[in-house]
This record gives C-alpha cells, sequence and structure tokens, in this order.
C-alpha cells in the first residue's frame, strides 16, 4: 500500500525542469571556428570540462541496486557513456545554460526532505513522500538511449520502474487525458532561475498512453547509484523515445488533466518544440537537421556522426502509439 506522509510542515516551492540547449557548439560555429583558426580555443574548453568531469565519478553516491527489467526493449545493446560524461555534460537550465553548469552548481540542490505532490483528476490524491514512492514498486536497471535536440545522444543505465505503476495506484478519474509535470523551481539554491532563459517553474507533459507505456520511466537513480544531483535527483523522469527535454527534473508535483498542458519550451519557442517532442530524424529542427547525432565519451570531437533512429530505435515498441498521426504536424 502506498502510504501518504504527514505534512510536517515542510512546504516545497513550486518546481522546474531540465531543457536542452546546444551540443559542443553547433557544426557551423565549429566550422567557421576552424576557418577563424580559433579551434584550439575550443578544444581548451572541452579539455575545462574532461578536467571538470574527473570530479563526477561513480562510487561517491548511495547505491541503488536494481533488478534485470522484463519490460520488452527495456535494455539496449549499445555501449553505455562513461559516468563521468553523463553526469558532467548535461542540460539542466535551472542550474544555468551550459552544459558544465549543473555540475558545477547544482550541489546547492537540497533533496531531503522531498515529496511530490499528485493531485488533479485521480481518485488518490496526495502528498507523497520520497521513500513511499520508491517503496511502491520493485527497482529495475534499464539501459535507455538520451537523445537531446541539439543532436547528442548517450546510452544511460538508469535505475527505477514504469511511471504507471504509480499511475494506476492514484487511479485516474475516466476524464484524465494527459499527466502534467511540474519540477522544482527554487532560486536559493538554483542560480539559473534567478534568469529569464524559461518560465519557471518547468512544466511538461505527456498524453495519458505515453504516460502508462511500460518503458516510461520513473527514475531514482543511474549507474546503480541514486541519482547525482545534476541529473535531476531524487526523482525524475525518462520517456526514452522523446528528446531529452521531456524527461522531468527533479520532481515536485505530477498533476493528471482533461486539457492538454502547455510545456515550458511550447511556451518559449512553439515554432520550435511542440507537445509531442519524438524523435523523429525526417522533421528538422528550425534550426538544425535532426537526422544524425554524436555519442558523447565516443572518440572525441570530430568523431563521424551516426544516423538518427526513428523514436529513438524504439519505433517497434512506441510506434503504434502514433498510428494515423501527421508526424510533421504532431511534432
Amino acid at each position: 500500500m502506498l502510504i501518504r506522509t504527514q505534512d510536517t510542515g515542510f512546504i516545497h516551492p513550486l518546481s522546474s525542469e531540465i531543457t536542452p540547449q546546444a551540443l559542443y557548439q553547433d557544426r557551423r560555429e565549429w566550422l567557421k571556428g576552424l576557418a577563424a583558426g580559433t579551434a584550439g580555443l575550443a578544444l581548451s574548453g572541452w579539455a575545462g570540462r574532461e578536467a571538470l568531469a574527473q570530479t563526477a565519478r561513480p562510487g561517491v553516491l548511495a547505491p541503488l541496486p536494481g533488478a534485470a527489467s522484463a519490460v520488452v526493449g527495456a535494455n539496449v545493446m549499445d555501449k553505455p557513456t562513461p559516468y563521468k560524461d553523463a553526469s558532467s555534460y548535461n542540460n539542466f537550465y535551472e542550474f544555468g545554460t551550459d552544459k558544465s553548469d549543473p555540475v558545477k552548481y547544482a550541489h546547492t540542490l537540497k533533496t531531503q526532505p522531498w515529496a511530490v505532490e499528485i493531485e488533479g483528476l485521480v481518485k488518490k490524491p496526495g502528498r507523497y513522500g520520497l521513500e513511499d514512492l520508491m517503496k511502491l514498486s520493485p527497482m529495475e536497471e534499464r539501459i535507455y538511449r538520451l537523445r537531446c535536440v541539439e543532436g547528442w545522444s548517450m546510452v544511460i543505465p538508469w535505475v527505477g520502474y514504469s511511471l504507471g505503476d504509480l499511475i494506476k495506484r492514484v487511479e485516474p478519474q475516466g476524464s484524465a487525458k494527459f499527466v502534467e509535470f511540474i519540477t522544482q523551481a527554487d532560486e536559493k539554491t538554483m542560480p539559473g532561475v534567478r534568469g529569464g532563459a524559461l518560465d519557471w517553474p518547468y512544466v511538461e507533459g505527456l498524453r495519458m498512453d505515453e504516460a502508462l507505456h511500460p518503458l516510461t520511466l520513473l527514475a531514482f537513480g543511474m549507474y546503480g547509484e541514486v541519482l547525482p544531483k545534476q541529473n535531476g535527483a531524487p526523482v525524475r523522469l525518462v520517456v526514452p523515445w522523446k528528446y531529452g527535454f521531456k524527461s522531468s527534473k527533479s520532481i515536485v508535483k505530477i498533476r493528471f488533466t482533461d486539457k492538454q498542458p502547455r510545456s515550458s519550451w511550447e511556451k518559449a519557442a512553439p515554432q520550435e518544440y511542440g507537445f509531442y517532442s519524438n524523435v523523429n530524424p525526417n522533421v528538422d529542427h528550425p534550426r538544425w537537421s535532426q537526422a544524425t547525432e554524436r555519442r558523447i565519451g565516443e572518440d572525441g570531437l570530430l568523431a563521424k556522426k551516426r544516423k538518427t533512429l526513428m523514436f529513438n530505435g524504439y519505433e517497434t515498441q512506441v510506434g503504434q502509439l502514433y498510428a494515423g498521426m501527421d508526424l510533421k504536424k504532431f511534432f
């Protein structure tokens, strides 16, 4: 049984989340740099990030093991991204817009105590403590690809369980068609929130069938440990067939609604970021192609790009969710 945590007077500020920016710089900027003789400066900046990454290492956080998942498609055969890369090259605008900002500044995030509010069109609303959520369902390890809209990707062993396990426990009403995720937005501990990069708190949403799909993961850890703060501690979403900005970090509220949520990136740039945000090599971002990607930690900056896979390689598992839809219109 899921136990509701009593209110101890701990009040969470309204929330906020992740979002993406630009990989090792846009390719055109890189080529400009080469032409101008500034490649050395670009490489020195990358070397600085590499030095910082040495401080992000496994074995320093609490262990969080998970059993092998039986969910079809939950474990890709790709080689996992090195931990130091996955934990030091991140999009988490609440801590800054540069990829190295989260690992520099996320130590200020306070993850204890933590609670997630469940509200809206649901039969069992309430304020659920982190430990209650973690005990809800057996932990599994799943190796998922993570793809960001700027053309970079990773492969990460996540630890958590299907979001659907939580949804079924709280019993959405029949009128609930969407699930909205709101994440932490605390100016005191998240320096990026003091800026105007986005309208805080960060908001994301899924259609109910997307949220209930067994591949949609409520994650509490990665690489066999609890989540590093820069990766969305203490609880985040992972939706492997969508671009990374759909995977809300540091979640404090889950709301069930009959109306399609307006996500933060939709509000900020509706011509560039649609509600669905499925990985689709046939739909370009207005400012760059989505047809190829570069795997972080794989042979350096000048490595040959790989072709982008439809639905990030999960087409067999999730393609039927979008049967008959115009994916260029519903991007």
